[in-house]
């Protein structure tokens, strides 16, 4: 039997080009890159590499099918074809859920019930049982229409890869691991690198940092839903954590600063950084952003405060000020500011190298990279 499957990452708007480069980097073959979203083929051990390793990915699904509707016998029958026994099994759950967007089909209630009949109808002629118990391990379904496109997913992934494990506790405004790796990445974090946050609030875009020039694999702490599939080899599991865990570099010379007025986000930082494994490769201090002084060759990653009421705009557009005056100019210094303020060049008094739309949640930012 072919092995192979076709794997689907959604990832931040944005992140495709980093996404792309980790699913080549990791043996993803055959790459479809829409917005949002990438799809490639592997098999079985990819799925699970994929889980493991890939740091700007949201979920890892497989898809089962594609097909066009527009009314429910459309939908019924499309399912009704799909492979769901290959993943299935007779006492495994098999919950629905998804969306329907600029389609004939908008009842999301309606298709989640049609689906699941369908997938009942296809499970019981190939098990020949009239009734399921669903008390095994749940295999989620997911659906999406899109202007009557219809596909069909299994989400091998559980609680979203952001969830690395290492975040038990965050501060008022976070910022996605997804994100921070993606920006990472887009500030090119090597082994050696020296990585800055003055505003370091709960840690995550210093730890992100940690993880990419260590080469530790993001999900090397964590369990994914498909690890107790019945269909799945549980040492296709052990060997892919295995081989993440050979390809760990200790030697990388990287070192990380981070910087917050509030003690208890630097508590945190610190609280966190453990939890991941790599305290060691962090200096952590409470400082106000005026007394900051960039060291040489070192690129500063941050997510500066924005006010969403007039009198937090008017502190964030200082804080602007007092970036760029204090933020390095040579001397090999680089930075990597994301930021929703439509003017934050105009208040950090230059203008970027480049730019990159990205959102922060559902909130439109920029990427604003001086180099």
């Amino acid at each position: 039997m072919d092995n192979t499957l076709k794997i689907c990452c959604p990832c931040h708007f944005g992140l495709e080009s980093v996404l792309k480069y980790e699913i080549l980097k990791i043996g993803g073959d055959n790459l479809h890159i829409t917005d949002g979203r990438i799809t490639f083929t592997g098999d079985e051990n990819m799925v699970a590499r994929a889980n493991l390793c890939l740091s700007t990915a949201e979920r890892v699904l497989i898809e089962l099918a594609e097909f066009k509707a527009a009314t429910f016998e459309e939908i019924f029958q499309g399912v009704k074809a799909a492979e769901l026994e290959r993943f299935i099994g007779r006492d495994d759950a098999f919950p629905v859920k998804g969306y329907s967007l600029n389609s004939t089909l908008h009842s999301v209630p309606d298709c989640q019930s049609i689906i699941k009949k369908a997938a009942v109808e296809r499970l019981k002629s190939k098990y020949n049982i009239s009734w399921f118990e669903e008390t095994g391990a749940p295999v989620q379904i997911k659906f999406s229409i899109l202007k009557d496109v219809v596909n069909i997913y299994l989400d091998t992934s559980g609680v979203g890869l952001h969830k690395r494990g290492y975040r038990r506790n965050s501060n008022a405004a976070p910022i996605k691991e997804t994100l921070a790796a993606g920006i990472v990445d887009l500030a090119r974090v090597r082994p050696d690198s020296i990585v800055c946050d003055p505003f370091c609030g709960s840690g995550t875009i210093l730890i992100e940092a940690a993880l990419k020039a260590l080469k530790i694999a993001p999900g090397i702490n964590r369990r994914f839903a498909a690890e107790k599939w019945s269909c799945f080899d549980s040492s296709i599991w052990q060997e892919e954590r295995r081989r993440a865990i050979d390809c760990v570099d200790r030697s990388a010379k990287f070192i990380g600063y981070g910087y917050d007025i509030d003690d208890s986000a630097v508590a945190l930082t610190l609280d966190n950084a453990h939890k991941a494994g790599i305290k060691s490769r962090l200096k952590i201090e409470q400082a106000d952003i005026s007394k900051f002084h960039q060291p040489d060759s070192s690129i500063v990653i941050c997510n500066p405060p924005y006010g969403e009421r007039l009198l937090e705009l008017r502190e964030a557009e200082a804080i602007y000020r007092t970036m760029g005056r204090v933020l390095g100019r040579g001397g090999g210094k680089q930075s990597y500011i994301i930021s929703p303020h439509e003017q934050f060049e105009a208040f950090f008094g230059t203008n970027a190298r480049k730019r990159r739309k990205l959102y922060n949640g559902m909130i439109k930012c920029q990427l604003f990279m001086y180099f």
